[in-house]
């Protein structure tokens, strides 16, 4: 909250839309950045002095801060590079501190390099390298892209900025809060609560692996939506061309997930199998809300519909907590994944009333039909897979490539528009 307070959005859509301001903004933003890292700094610091921290851990710390802030200063940079609509480089710079952190790590651990055991001081300092190593990569390819540039410190812009890019950062934290506060609660409120927390984890973990495929389709889709509604293109056909293509994968990892839901956490994990695939069975659901919500949330976001998206996101924050509080402690972790399923249907479906109200979206009762029949069919299909005397794992596959295919014959994809966007690539 403090080392971005919404700037990576708010300049994703800035750039994607005036990408003639980028080295107006490159010169002042990255001030500004720094301005926040100390005050960033100075609070952790202090935070940790009073919870007693001492020497191993402040050392420890100093380099977690510093990597946080470069962490975030490259999301910032990668904001200018998917701006500007370089989604191949961006996609590079995505992968590239991940890819260092690995062959470091791997060197250390298995290259003979060292007699002792590995430390954890070395994962942060394999960290460090590999976050400063991107970041001195991502800004040379985003200096290359601006013009002469010099770092300033003008309050006037800094206060102009913060005033455009808060309502970003009190989104993002009043979701991150509807999406995560069930495990806190869960641990707060029950005599258990640290077993039924750890419980819950377990599904949710899947869950949020699951999400960052939809994530992805964000990423990408901001910028460009960013760039059509400033150019008054329309958006329809794009909005639901990237929600079929999201959904139709989802639906099949959706039904799969939660038919095999047992298989798979009993794949995973040892203790408390039987509960916890009951709970990863709600949560999994969960699923088509949360990519439904990054398709026209993405789209609201970048007609700037703020003040909209905030007041859905607060009645999100308190549906869940409401309900959290009724049914966690009638029905522990179940509970709070029961609360997180309705919340994640009512975020979503609100995102499309907005979109279809703000962008006059009409509704086509035959694409309708034809969606609710592929629902129908992936979720026949998985049921009756259940009756195939096959390893569970080829049925799990097989049900999501069924999805695939009888996407296709649906006609739910367009193959023209999809082979455009593979053929066209970056669009500079």
């Amino acid at each position: 909250m403090l080392l971005d307070f919404g700037i990576t959005n708010y300049n994703n859509r800035n750039i994607a839309q005036n990408h003639q301001l980028l080295s107006k903004s490159l010169s002042n933003i990255v001030g500004l950045k720094l301005i926040l890292a100390i005050l960033y700094a100075i609070i952790t610091i202090v935070v940790g002095f009073f919870i007693g921290y001492e020497g191993r851990q402040f050392q420890l710390l100093l380099f977690l801060i510093l990597n946080q802030f470069i962490a975030s200063f490259i999301l910032y940079l990668r904001s200018n590079l998917s701006g500007l609509h370089y989604f191949k480089t961006d996609s590079f710079i995505s992968v590239l501190d991940r890819a260092l952190m690995i062959i470091i790590c791997g060197i250390l651990l298995w290259g003979g390099v060292t007699e002792t055991d590995f430390r954890i001081e070395w994962f942060v300092y394999a960290q460090t390298v590999a976050y400063v190593l991107t970041v001195l990569i991502t800004m040379v390819i985003v200096y290359s892209k601006a013009e002469l540039l010099s770092l300033n410190f003008d309050k006037t812009y800094f206060i102009a900025t913060l005033k455009k890019s808060y309502p970003y950062a009190l989104l993002a934290l009043l979701m991150v809060f509807y999406y995560r506060v069930d495990s806190v609660m869960l641990e707060r409120m029950l005599p258990d609560g640290k077993e039924q927390a750890g419980i819950y984890a377990q599904g949710f973990r899947i869950l949020d692996a699951a999400a960052m495929f939809a994530f992805l389709f964000a990423v990408l889709l901001l910028p460009i939506f960013s760039r059509m509604i400033k150019q008054k293109k329309p958006v329809n056909q794009l909005t639901l061309f990237s929600f079929l293509l999201l959904i139709v994968p989802v639906l099949g990892i959706t039904f799969a997930s939660y038919f095999y839901r047992t298989e798979l956490i009993d794949l995973l994990y040892h203790q408390h199998v039987e509960t916890s695939s009951s709970i990863f069975g709600i949560l999994i659901l969960c699923f088509i809300g949360i990519s439904t919500s990054y398709i026209f949330g993405t789209l609201l976001t970048a007609n700037g519909s703020l003040k909209e998206l905030n007041i859905m996101a607060t009645g999100g924050v308190i549906i869940n907590i409401v309900l959290n509080l009724i049914l966690i402690p009638k029905y522990y972790a179940l509970g709070a994944a029961i609360a997180s399923l309705i919340t994640q249907s009512f975020t979503a479906i609100i995102q499309i009333v907005l979109a279809k109200r703000i962008f006059g979206f009409n509704i086509n009762i035959k694409r309708i039909t034809i969606l609710i029949l592929f629902i129908t069919s992936i979720f026949v299909i998985a049921k009756l897979s259940l009756q195939v005397n096959l390893f569970w794992i080829y049925k799990f596959v097989g049900i999501i490539v069924f999805s695939l295919i009888l996407a296709f014959v649906f006609r739910l994809i367009n193959l023209r528009i999809l082979f455009d966007l593979l053929i066209n690539g970056d669009e500079k």
